[in-house]
């Protein structure tokens, strides 16, 4: 579970945060008591890019579908 500090009090801890996010702690930082960002290690951020917009975005979304030939074909018999 994540420890939550406040945005001033991250700001004058950084450094002590970031050498005991190093070690496997997680953080939440706060502004106004609402979570705003989250200090976890570098290697539980996804690299994977986010997803294309628009047509092509619909496209990757359906492409691994078995049966979109199959919905494809009743869609243009209607």
């Amino acid at each position: 579970m994540a420890e939550t500090v406040g945005v001033a009090d991250a700001k004058r801890r950084f450094s002590e945060l970031i050498d005991r996010v190093n070690r496997g702690e997680r953080f939440v930082v706060a502004r106004r008591g609402r979570p705003a960002i989250a200090l976890v290690a570098p290697e539980e951020v996804s690299d994977r890019k986010e997803r294309p917009l628009g047509l092509a975005g619909g496209a990757g979304a359906v492409g691994g579908w078995e049966a979109l030939d199959e919905v494809v074909s009743a869609i243009c018999r209607s």
